[in-house]
């Protein structure tokens, strides 16, 4: 007969003699339980893997509750949390008979004395401090239960564009890390349903984040010619926004509500540019308080964070505005010049109609400078109607030719004051007039710009409501 026959039979005789030997532990009569000497035995062979068909895998079970959300930290893409891990799996030399062992048919073990599946969580990446269970339960037809408690924190990639009104979906790998789907296979020890109702039964937390599902598969991860068995869990939870809503959203609401109230106050008679860069510059100290509440990473930022910069924006907006408006209405004062024309058609007609704002004619806003009321002139200028014509020219009359007429010295220049003085009212007059028009410039522009801005920080609370809104309902 050949070596390689002659060794086929020493390895079938090997392993019968091993299953017959450990098929079943013995008992002592008056012992509770299998004996010291053949646990013993068991915990030799500690090293190696349960069964006495090595062809045959070990399949492990495994189940869990999240029993605490602990934290999730945006910005290096990590979840904390707390679970309480159960792992069953069967060791073929633990077997006794309950009737021999005075009805014995469970008992605890040291975890160390034991073999047991080296089920790791792929996303695990960080030490295990959580406090170790040391005793694992055994029952007489050799199903193990090992009971442990797990602080995980793990790897998750976080999408945070929709905070605070963000949904997270974490997976937690459950494998072997180093035996292969030949040695050791992994199942659920209970319906996934069962594992999110007991999850939400026995969650503890009532923090910033809820538990929405728990979702699972198993599958089989290749690499390689070699292939692992695994069972993939998604851990859904939602972030509770009421924090983030009271503490930046409305604050900011208000403050926008201040700038868009700050148009009402009159512009030529309040610096309205002072309040309204007081008010920036509250809004910019906010944006710098909240910066530490707001999540970063480097695939995008959040949309509250492009919202709050809109936001900076409209105030900055509003506030060139209020430049604006306030150059026009300073606009005569500083060279005294005229209304353009197509400013009179542009704004004091077709914009003054399209906003519905009401004023006066030309001759009803400001009354004309000079009246003549079919009055004469006087030599020295156009008089108005409070100046009296006859102390500057004599009335006419034909007067006879040897009469000479000689006008005293004071008189002319009494006359000569009145004229000057008539020519400032009538520059003042003139000065007033412009600046009446220029106002109703500017109010109108006021009113068209201010109904423009309304309507962009309607349309965009708008987008940004319905947006958050269509987040909601699919989450």
């Amino acid at each position: 007969m050949s070596s390689m026959g002659l060794q086929r039979i020493f390895t079938g005789l090997l392993l019968f003699s091993v299953s017959v030997c450990y098929s079943k532990l013995s008992c002592k009569e008056g012992h509770s339980g299998p004996t010291y000497k053949s646990m013993q035995e068991v915990f030799d062979l500690q090293s190696f893997r349960p069964a006495v068909n090595l062809s045959n895998p070990t399949i492990a079970n495994i189940s869990f509750t999240l029993y605490a959300v602990l934290g999730v930290n945006e910005k290096t893409q990590i979840v904390t949390t707390f679970l309480w891990l159960r792992l069953y799996w069967h060791n073929e030399f633990l077997v006794w008979d309950p009737v021999e062992c005075d009805g014995i048919t469970r008992i605890s073990l040291p975890v160390k004395q034991l073999w047991s599946p080296d089920i790791i969580i792929y996303e695990f990446v960080d030490d295990d401090v959580s406090q170790a269970c040391p005793y694992v339960y055994v029952n007489h037809t050799g199903h193990i239960r090992w009971d442990r408690m797990l602080r995980l924190v793990s790897a998750c990639n976080l999408e945070i564009f929709s905070f605070p009104f963000d949904v997270q979906n974490c997976t937690f790998t459950f494998g072997s890390y180093m035996h292969t789907i030949r040695d050791v296979r992994v199942s659920p020890a209970l319906a996934f349903e069962e594992i999110s109702g007991n999850s939400k039964r026995y969650l503890e937390t009532s923090g910033e984040w809820e538990l929405v599902d728990i979702l699972g598969e198993t599958s089989i991860l290749q690499f390689g010619i070699d292939e692992w068995d695994i069972i993939t869990f998604w851990v859904v939870i939602k972030r509770r926004p009421v924090l983030y809503v009271v503490n930046l959203l409305i604050p900011s609401s208000f403050l926008m509500l201040i700038d868009i109230l700050s148009f009402y106050l009159p512009p030529h008679s309040v610096d309205r540019a002072s309040f309204k860069m007081t008010l920036i510059l509250g809004y910019t100290v906010f944006l710098l308080i909240m910066n530490d509440l707001l999540p970063s990473t480097a695939n995008g930022t959040p949309i509250i964070g492009i919202y709050f910069s809109v936001c900076l924006a409209l105030m900055v907006i509003s506030l060139l505005e209020t430049v604006i408006i306030t150059n026009v209405l300073h606009h005569s004062s500083m060279k005294y010049q005229e209304v353009p024309k197509w400013v009179r058609v542009v704004v004091l007609k077709h914009i003054a109609n399209l906003t519905c704002y009401r004023w006066q004619d030309d001759d009803d806003v400001c009354p004309p400078s000079v009246s003549q009321n079919n009055k004469p002139e006087s030599s020295c200028g156009s008089s108005g109607p409070w100046i009296i014509q006859p102390a500057c020219q004599e009335p006419e009359q034909p007067t006879p030719i040897n009469r000479v007429v000689d006008t005293p010295p004071e008189l002319r220049q009494i006359c000569q004051y009145l004229g000057e003085l008539h020519s400032h009212l009538t520059s003042l007059q003139k000065e007033s007039k412009l600046q009446d028009l220029w106002c109703h410039v500017g109010y109108i522009l006021d009113v068209l710009l201010f109904r423009i801005y309304l309507l962009l920080i309607s349309c965009y609370a708008l987008v940004i409501i319905c947006m958050w809104c269509i987040w909601i309902s699919q989450s």
